[in-house]
């Protein structure tokens, strides 16, 4: 029996950001094992054009990250590079514009994204796993954000995220202390939404993202506008969106399909129109 055909991976960075699509599940893989795969500044805009070009791409509906090799997720940043890009604050502010866009991108990505955990996932991976829809992690995964070893003031953005899964007082323990935390307090404490034996972790994360893909595409929208305001203040809401968003499902082909495929007794095609 011959093997199937792995994915073309699309490099970016340099090779360390790569990109690929099979079954309308897009991925992204963080590349720099060497150094368990830090986030350097040009890694930061390699991830924004892999999203991109993901993003555009019709035939992709869900997209997974996941960091090479079995040591990481994302480590960190790259802090070789703190002389040169974050050695002050005017230079650390200087960053942050830098790397705002490429993190606003993965925040309010269209399409559904998953963190697929394995290893170290610390400081700036943190920030990118918390960005992603799903977090799904292997049993060897460890969790934590060094800021205060180093330092460096968290980003607040990264901090509001933090506080809306774990809450405030395990946010503050978490900063104050630069603890490591290991998968399962990850899990138990609303860090990531599932843990699994490291040997089931991608399997299990292509059969949800495999899923999800074969699910409504209006309908995942509806669902990740509506939750993503739900999360807003009241004020600040967009209740015309979500009204809009539920009104396109409504009148929608893919409505009529799954009604007949339903009645017809078959697997539902739906073509997000």
């Amino acid at each position: 029996m011959l093997d199937t055909p792995k994915p073309a991976e699309i490099p970016h960075a340099d090779g360390k950001i790569l990109h690929s699509v099979s079954d309308g599940v897009g991925v992204i893989t963080f590349n720099n094992p060497d150094k368990r795969n830090a986030m350097s500044l040009e890694m930061w805009e390699g991830l924004s054009h892999a999203l991109t070009a993901l993003r555009d791409d019709t035939n992709v509906r869900v997209v997974i990250l996941t960091g090479a090799g079995d040591k990481a997720f994302v480590s960190g940043a790259d802090i070789s590079q703190f002389e040169r890009t974050r050695h002050n604050a005017a230079a650390s502010e200087e960053y942050s514009k830098r790397s705002e866009a490429q993190r606003a991108l993965l925040a309010s990505y269209p399409k559904p994204t998953i963190a697929c955990i394995r290893g170290f996932c610390l400081g700036g991976g943190m920030q990118v796993a918390m960005l992603t829809d799903i977090r799904i992690a292997s049993d060897n995964s460890r969790f934590g954000i060094p800021a205060a070893k180093l330092g460096i003031a968290y980003g607040y953005d990264g901090l509001r995220h933090l506080v809306s899964l774990v809450g405030p007082s395990w946010a503050r323990l978490i900063m104050y202390t630069g603890m490591r935390i290991e998968a399962a307090e990850a899990l138990r404490i609303g860090l990531v939404d599932r843990v699994l034996p490291d040997a089931e972790l991608w399997d299990a994360t292509m059969e949800i993202a495999r899923t999800i893909s074969g699910n409504a595409p209006l309908a995942i929208k509806a669902a990740k506008i509506t939750i993503a305001e739900m999360l807003k203040d009241e004020s600040k809401r967009d209740m015309a969106a979500i009204k809009a968003i539920g009104m396109a499902c409504m009148d929608s082909e893919d409505f009529r399909e799954g009604r007949t495929a339903f009645m017809e007794k078959r697997k539902p095609q739906f073509k997000g129109k």
